[in-house]
């Protein structure tokens, strides 16, 4: 197994301009140093239905709260020990995002999450790169690089990189699922994950409806982005769908 370099094309270009651009930057690394809290409001704010300032602060009150009710009830999802200055600031980044428009603001997300993912990993590894293909002796190169890989020798890591759960496709796992087992085949272990800026709920129920093979492929949800810092991801303990069928 080895890595490589993705070959440039039109939109390796195109991207690559929005994956340098300052706001994308910015906005990785205060999502880096967020709560789950803020970062379910960065979503919802991201998406571009609203964009006055004054009703994501109604939305989320704890999160720009100060003072002793800062915490929030205790049942409370997304009440927590955010700093009410950082809500702030994501929440005006991510007001940029919204602003924009529909293709553009989609293009925006995904390097967003790409350049959060690369932060994360990189409080724990040196050896993170973007854009990388994985090369095996006798197989057929796949086209499409991974979004984000740790090259370390003998532990290496390959990430996918989604927005939302409607990103988890066939192509995706079958991508994923192929480079795990051509390294195991060359006698290497290499761990594949999904990091999906969406609630793991949701990527479960899309999950069960693929009909690809899936094992052994980890799963990084909103609320557990931090693991990347810390801990190589392990595949979902459950791809059923809810009970009741409920989506």
């Amino acid at each position: 197994m080895r890595f490589q370099d993705a070959a440039p094309d039109a939109r390796h270009v195109v991207y690559a301009a929005i994956q340098a651009e300052p706001l994308v930057t910015r906005l990785a690394r205060l999502l880096a140093d967020a709560t789950t809290g803020q970062r379910l409001m960065a979503r919802a704010v991201m998406n571009g239905e609203r964009t006055d300032p004054a009703t994501w602060r109604t939305m989320f009150p704890t999160l720009f709260r100060t003072g002793p009710e800062a915490a929030g009830p205790r049942t409370d999802p997304v009440a927590s020990s955010a700093d009410p200055a950082h809500s702030e600031v994501i929440l005006a980044a991510c007001l940029e995002v919204a602003e924009r428009g529909e293709e553009a603001r989609s293009q925006y997300r995904g390097a967003i999450v790409e350049a959060l993912t690369e932060d994360l990993l990189r409080r724990r590894s040196s050896a993170v790169r973007r854009e990388r293909r994985i090369l095996f002796d006798g197989v057929r190169a796949e086209i499409h690089p991974y979004d984000v890989t740790v090259e370390t020798p003998g532990a290496a890591e390959a990430y996918d990189c989604k927005w939302g759960a409607r990103g988890i496709g066939p192509d995706v796992l079958d991508q994923l699922d192929d480079a795990r087992h051509h390294t195991a085949d060359e006698g290497g272990r290499l761990v594949v994950a999904l990091v999906v800026f969406d609630a793991r709920r949701s990527c479960l129920v899309r999950l069960a409806r693929q009909t690809v093979r899936r094992e052994g492929i980890g799963l990084v949800t909103i609320a557990t982005l931090d693991r990347l810092a810390s801990l190589r991801p392990t595949a979902p303990a459950s791809a059923s769908p809810p009970p009741g069928g409920s989506s």
